[in-house]
């Protein structure tokens, strides 16, 4: 079992836990956290989305001027549903949103991380080893990818 936590943020990664096998959770305590437990293919899809979120954002760092902020949004199809991921920020830093949508008879999810909490929650969930759960070949096919027009960021 991996623990990983700090201020806003906490991954609980337990492979033997099938088929919940990642606990992640966020918010400030004096608002009130939340936690939610993710299947391996759910888990799976949120660290690639997430990398592949991030990696976007460093992309484009350099061509953001100081004061303009960016939304990135990536949608990719999970477990027989989708799951919705975003990063809303500018040149310094980002907070994360997601949106679990789940196939019939299952649960949906939803949680967000502030800025503070996001990146050190990226880079522990890009390390934990999740590609090496025995679920199979899972393919994560990417349904929609948005970024604003130039024009349209806020």
């Amino acid at each position: 079992m991996e623990v990983h936590e700090a201020k806003g943020w906490r991954l609980v990664f337990d492979p033997a836990r099938h088929p919940f096998v990642l606990l992640i959770g966020g918010g400030p305590e004096d608002a009130g956290a939340w936690a939610a437990e993710f299947s391996g293919a759910e888990a799976q899809a949120l660290q690639a989305g997430v990398g592949r979120l991030v990696e976007q954002h460093r992309a484009l760092v350099p061509s953001l001027m100081a004061e303009e902020a960016i939304d990135l949004e990536l949608e990719v199809a999970c477990a027989g549903g989708g799951l919705w991921l975003a990063l809303a920020g500018d040149r310094s830093g980002w907070s994360l949103r997601f949106v679990l949508t789940p196939a019939a008879g299952s649960r949906g999810l939803e949680g967000s991380w502030e800025r503070s909490a996001s990146g050190p929650l990226a880079a522990a969930l890009a390390a934990l080893p999740l590609g090496a759960l025995p679920l199979g070949a899972l393919p994560l096919e990417v349904l929609d990818a948005h970024q604003p027009p130039a024009g349209e960021r806020r």
